[in-house]
């Protein structure tokens, strides 16, 4: 059966085609239209032998229709710029790897790595960064239910997604997105019930603003137990 974004993504890659002809390699889609899970725009990687503004002119003039059908704009890169930087986007590569869905051309990912020690210094700043956020973000909210429950509720999915990081770290290679989240928060010892309170949030609908304003504490203590995670791990 064709998943339901692959027209959308067809279209993606007949426009790029008419863009870089045989310089476009390869296009995976990736995200949650991928993982089933929401339906924001359609997110895509394209990796092409070169690059010129001419070829961004182009790909501009398509970015309107690009909106309209609800695709992201894409992730263009040269294949060697691709292969050098995946020690600078450790994380959001990774994530790409964990899962994705070939669209046209030769797997790009055939035989790419990412270091372990530039993921793990990666989760270690997108952690503590996470902490930082949500310590100021309370401050701010001025003890308001409200707004702390828009802090929470806003902040869920970058918690799968550190969770989803740690277990990657730690060799996890589960693509489905709920068991990779499991794996990390199993790994890093955090409480089943604030990892699910927080992870059903990623879906809003599905809890409503006051239990997520209750729920702040325990996600505090969990992103600070991740903190203490990372600062001893050890591979």
């Amino acid at each position: 059966m064709t998943a339901h974004w692959q027209p959308a993504a067809d279209r993606l890659v007949s426009g790029l085609k008419s863009v870089f002809g045989n310089r476009l390699k390869s296009v995976v889609a990736y995200g949650a239209h991928v993982e089933e899970h929401g339906d924001g725009a359609l997110s895509c990687l394209a990796l092409v032998t070169s690059m010129t503004l001419g070829d961004l002119e182009a790909c501009a003039r398509m970015s309107d229709g690009w909106r309209r059908e609800r695709i992201a704009t894409p992730l263009l890169l040269p294949e060697d710029e691709f292969r050098r930087s995946l020690d600078a986007f450790p994380l959001e590569y990774g994530e790409i790897l964990r899962a994705h869905e070939l669209v046209f051309g030769a797997s790009p990912f055939d035989g790419v790595t990412i270091d372990r020690g530039d993921l793990r210094r990666a989760c270690e700043t997108q952690i503590k960064s996470h902490l930082v956020h949500l310590r100021e973000g309370f401050v701010e909210a001025g003890s308001t239910p409200r707004a702390i429950s828009e802090l929470v509720t806003a902040s869920a999915p970058a918690f799968g997604a550190l969770l989803r990081n740690i277990a990657r770290l730690n060799g996890s290679d589960a693509r489905d997105r709920a068991a990779a989240t499991r794996d990390g928060a199993r790994l890093a010892q955090l409480p089943d019930a604030v990892v699910t309170d927080i992870v059903s949030l990623e879906r809003p609908a599905a809890v409503n603003t006051t239990d997520a304003a209750k729920i702040f504490p325990e996600y505090l203590a969990a992103v600070e137990q991740l903190a203490r995670f990372i600062d001893a791990w050890h591979g």
